[in-house]
């Protein structure tokens, strides 16, 4: 075969080219440290690397942003249980002091005032947020836990169910000292004595116990309707119809829309002058009365259910707050619903459920939201009302979790909700020990009063009747301490209860902690490791890259030199 000096030399530009394209491809690899520049060059790495940089994205997504992300979230919810636990503990701190030691005026003041503040300050820990996010608000994280301001337009029916061990002892006190300004009043309320239709008159305070179920809230409009089930027993109230009575002759009367209390007949009744009596507007009283029906709609007896708006218009409906047996009264401006001694019984015994529906138009600032806690429509909006359902039919909670991938097929729940760890009844504990403080300390300006009255000049002649005032103001204070105190020794065993629900959440929230550690380090494992095979699998050392690259450079080298000699033989050298 003839070899011309073409064919030699293009040969030896193609080796050169080659050396030098295998000296680039390796300084490449140097400046990279990459086994691989292209797929094509080994699909079995590239696959590899394309998969296990797809798994370290991912950890490094779990490790890097979610993690840390669920870690701020219970950094706030930890937070926020610190104070609150803090607040309860002051709270029952309070209650421990009033209730072990005599307490002063002072002391009732400082008690008040440091309730007033817990109060307010208990529930702003329930809008904790974690970047905007209400940490506590199940779905809703764009709303407050509270209102955060007084919204006397909002508006809900609210569903709340109760059961039997939701009933418990709560003393109502009747009769409340006026002090007199007058000598005048002094003598009057002498001549009246304890006769409430004339004034003034001395109050004479009398005690009443009662069960009791608590709602929610107070100040509500009405009860939409009220049913108690136990055994073969379904009992409904509903559709009230609204009635004027008054206290009158020593028990509770009709009265028609002449303002004529009427007798048990239904006549008018006449004074001794043989008039038809016409009572003042001041002593009448509106309330509503709802008859109770079984599953069947027949009414059943003693069944009963009246509806008053405060407890001034109950006592002076009855002359004392009292309730007679198969009847229930409801109070609106506390959201007490009080039983009798039978119907308690009865329901307790029986092991009853019972539901209210009732309607609230006004909120305060502070108060919780209904949506977090009830079965509630929000009908602020007539035309767009907004339904919140918080129990299913089966009366079965629904739970917002709001849940984090923290790992491969691996979640976790970060948000806590409001009703596993309190609730209004919180609130409303405070702000009964608040009243009966408030009251304690009235009660004993009454008495500091009449004192400084008995001691002025012109009652020097009357002091039998002073004493008489001063007498029954005592008798309200005895009974306003004795109350005050049995607030703070049932608030010393309430907020202990509200502890050790609190304590639950700190129990939860460490055990959450610890997953998320737990999980927090595997992946800082697995990073690592998948690191170290992403490594492997792509990365060159660089001193063996630097071996081969001397041998294709001086194999580049060589190539030029033999090139260079090729060049210099022409044909003359053959003649």
């Amino acid at each position: 075969m003839r070899v011309t000096n073409n064919m030699m030399i293009n040969n030896t530009t193609k080796n050169i080219n080659g050396n030098k394209a295998n000296q680039t491809y390796l300084n490449n690899q140097m400046t990279t440290q990459k086994k691989i520049l292209r797929p094509s060059e080994n699909p079995i790495i590239a696959i590899r690397a394309l998969r296990l940089r797809s798994t370290l994205s991912q950890l490094n997504q779990y490790y890097e942003k979610n993690i840390p992300d669920v870690e701020a979230w219970y950094k706030m919810a930890d937070t926020a249980f610190y104070n609150m636990n803090k607040i309860l503990t002051d709270c029952q701190t309070k209650c421990n002091y009033g209730n072990n030691t005599t307490i002063t005026a002072d002391d009732r003041k400082t008690i008040l005032e440091s309730l007033t503040a817990l109060r307010t300050q208990l529930y702003s820990e329930g809008n904790t947020d974690n970047a905007g996010r209400s940490v506590f608000t199940g779905y809703r994280t764009n709303s407050t836990l509270t209102f955060m301001e007084d919204d006397p337009e909002e508006s809900y029916d609210i569903t709340q169910s109760f059961t039997y061990e939701d009933i418990s002892e709560f003393k109502y006190y009747s009769g409340n000292v006026e002090v007199p300004q007058t000598l005048q009043e002094v003598l009057d309320g002498i001549a009246n004595g304890s006769d409430r239709t004339k004034s003034p008159y001395i109050s004479d305070t009398t005690e009443t116990a009662y069960d009791r179920i608590r709602l929610a809230y107070d100040g509500i409009n009405d009860i939409a309707s009220l049913n108690y089930k136990y055994g073969t027993t379904d009992v409904t109230f509903t559709g009230g119809t609204e009635e004027k009575v008054a206290y009158y002759d020593g028990k509770l009367r009709q009265v028609n829309a002449n303002g004529n209390p009427l007798d048990d007949t239904g006549a008018v009744i006449n004074d001794k002058a043989g008039n038809p009596v016409v009572l003042d507007n001041s002593a009448i009283v509106t309330r509503t009365v709802y008859q109770g029906v079984d599953a069947g709609g027949v009414p059943v007896a003693g069944a009963t259910l009246a509806v008053y708006d405060t407890e001034v218009n109950w006592e002076a409906a009855m002359g004392t707050k009292i309730v007679g047996d198969g009847e229930m009264v409801f109070i609106k401006n506390t959201g007490d619903l009080v039983l009798g001694s039978d119907v308690s019984n009865a329901l307790k015994s029986g092991r009853a459920d019972i539901q209210i529906d009732y309607d609230k138009t006004g909120f305060t600032k502070g108060e919780l939201r209904p949506e977090y806690y009830y079965n509630c429509t929000c009908k602020t909006d007539p035309d767009h009302p907004v339904e919140n359902i918080r129990y299913d039919e089966n009366g079965k909670k629904v739970y917002e979790d709001i849940n984090f991938n923290i790992g491969v097929n691996q979640s976790i729940t970060v948000n806590f909700q409001a009703d596993d760890f309190f609730d209004m009844s919180i609130y409303q504990d405070v702000t009964e020990l608040m009243n009966a403080t408030d009251k304690a300390i009235k009660a004993h300006d009454k008495v500091a009063k009449l004192e400084e009255m008995q001691r002025e000049a012109k009652y020097v002649d009357h002091q039998d009747e002073i004493q008489k005032w001063l007498d029954a103001a005592r008798k309200e204070a005895d009974y306003a301490d004795e109350n005050l105190g049995n607030q703070l020794s049932a608030g010393v065993g309430k907020f202990s209860k509200y502890l050790k629900k609190l304590n639950v959440m700190y129990t939860e929230i460490g055990s959450r902690g610890q997953q998320l550690e737990m999980t927090k380090n595997r992946l800082e494992n697995q990073q690592l490791a998948v690191e170290e095979l992403k490594s492997t699998n792509e990365d060159r050392e660089l001193s063996d890259i630097i071996i081969d690259y001397t041998a294709a450079y001086n194999a580049y080298q060589a190539s030029l030199m033999a090139a260079s000699k090729i060049e210099k033989q022409t044909l003359l050298n053959y003649i």
